[in-house]
């Protein structure tokens, strides 16, 4: 997915809500994803109140959306720097070609796992089976010693963990006993939760990450503090359990993402991230110019997506704010 805006910017009326000293809730902003009838995704991160959770720094939620109306996805081949993505559906199915021969297919309950590195491009497209697409994409910051890593693709389809009072797929990290295989660069957490109706779930973490808990759809209450579906509660580190209530008569569900405190500053722009305003130069000339840095999507029909012009101003660097400070 393409991250059309050039600079995250923070959504009127959405300042983070505290409860307590364990979470913060931030609302979505829709975006409109492009084309002349625009998907509109919901995204969480980044945003001047919060820019990763780990290194989680990225997030858009979408869906359910009817494909017959907006057209579904159809985002032509674009390149990355720095960051993996991670596809995760519910329904529908996205067909994946990228530069380094991969085609694939998107499907709910399985992870496609990204990883740009120095440099890659792809594309993606719903597919015509698709009727109600609905899901999230999410990207991964790397960190410096790995930010130029090979480009590489992954696939992986994780089992159902029970639980009791629901259920659970864990596509990266480790929870409830649960090991995903697929490695990452930095420690993380990605997981599917539902929730059965008027039910709790009690889960153990690890109290050096940060927690972020994406609600899908539920009257879902994390640790105590009430969450709307599309919003997003964060808990800093220091936590050694989490408690996911759903306070409705429905099923609900939700997406947990966890890691460490990323240290870094990163500078993240369109689809890049680097840590100076000049990587950032680099790897839109490249793109602009047709270098071999991103290689090629080949069987798409269609343009690939041109880059947006730079900004006038230096391209800052951005981490988390200190807690307690105003941005």
């Amino acid at each position: 997915m393409s991250h059309v805006e050039p600079r995250p910017a923070e959504p009127a009326g959405t300042t983070p809500r505290l409860h307590g000293r364990e979470i913060e809730v931030l609302s979505a902003r829709e975006v409109p994803l492009g084309g002349p009838r625009a998907m509109t995704v919901r995204r969480t991160l980044p945003q001047r109140a919060r820019t990763l959770i780990g290194a989680w720094c990225f997030a858009d939620h979408y869906g359910p959306d009817d494909v017959t109306v907006t057209g579904g996805m159809r985002v032509a081949p674009h390149p990355h720097t720095g960051l993996q993505t991670v596809s995760w559906l519910f329904s529908g199915e996205i067909e994946h070609r990228d530069s380094i021969g991969n085609h694939a297919f998107v499907r709910p309950g399985e992870l496609n796992l990204m990883t740009g590195g120095f440099g890659i491009s792809h594309s993606e497209v719903s597919t015509g089976r698709t009727t109600l697409l609905h899901g999230l994409q999410l990207w991964v910051a790397l960190p410096e010693a790995h930010r130029h890593t090979a480009r590489n693709f992954q696939h992986h389809v994780p089992g159902t963990v029970p639980l009791e009072g629901g259920e659970a797929r864990v596509f990266l990290g480790s929870l409830a006993g649960d090991t995903s295989p697929v490695p990452t660069f930095t420690p993380l957490l990605g997981a599917e939760l539902s929730i059965e109706p008027d039910a709790t779930l009690w889960l153990a973490v690890d109290e050096v990450f940060e927690h972020g808990v994406i609600v899908d759809s539920g009257a879902v209450h994390m640790n105590g503090t009430p969450l709307r579906p599309a919003e997003l509660g964060c808990a800093a580190p220091g936590l050694t359990s989490l408690t996911l209530t759903n306070a409705s008569s429905r099923p609900a569900r939700v997406v947990l993402l966890g890691g460490p405190p990323f240290q870094e500053e990163i500078v993240m722009w369109w689809n890049f991230i680097g840590r100076t305003h000049d990587d950032i130069v680099r790897a839109r000339d490249a793109w602009e110019y047709g270098s071999d840095r991103f290689g090629q999507v080949e069987e798409y029909d269609g343009n690939r997506l041109p880059a947006p012009a730079l900004p006038h101003a230096t391209i800052a660097p951005r981490r988390n704010p200190v807690p307690g400070s105003r941005t």
